[in-house]
């Protein structure tokens, strides 16, 4: 598989693609089609989307919220079953650790849910540990929230 990753805007028609489909199985996951604490990630306030494509068919898709000067969040990191276990999400989420590191970063956050230990395992295996919720997640019996610390950062230019 040869994968392409592609800054696009968040209103993006394969983004939004992709983000529906993640919204489906999330919806099946846990029986609630509004089950994400919090308000929903906008164009406002995403610092960079991106969208796997793979032969020009997207095929996942992850994104950064600025939460503060040194840190952000991981949003809607999303990748077609038919597509999971080819690498995609490890290279989107790598992208997003280059990005941070960046920006001047040095930590990302991210949310996810009990009803997915696929997610669970991939985040673990790629270094983020287990962190108590944070913001809009506190309280939420559903939430596993995970981080990841990098002890450098690339300075922006």
């Amino acid at each position: 598989m040869s994968v392409e990753l592609r800054a696009v805007p968040w209103d993006d028609p394969a983004g939004e693609r992709l983000r529906v489909a993640q919204r489906v199985e999330l919806t099946a996951r846990y029986g609630d089609p509004d089950s994400e604490p919090g308000p929903l990630p906008t164009a406002d306030d995403m610092t960079v989307y991106y969208v796997a494509f793979d032969d020009g068919e997207p095929v996942g898709c992850a994104g950064l919220r600025t939460l503060g000067a040194e840190h952000g969040e991981v949003k809607r990191m999303y990748v077609d079953p038919r597509s999971r276990g080819t690498g995609v999400a490890t290279a989107l989420l790598r992208r997003l650790e280059d990005d941070a590191r960046a920006l001047g970063w040095n930590r990302l956050v991210l949310e996810t849910g009990e009803r997915q230990p696929d997610a669970m395992r991939f985040y673990e295996r790629e270094g983020y540990r287990s962190i108590p919720p944070f913001g809009y997640y506190v309280g939420s019996a559903l939430s596993r929230c995970y981080e990841k610390v990098f002890t450098e950062t690339v300075p922006s230019e």
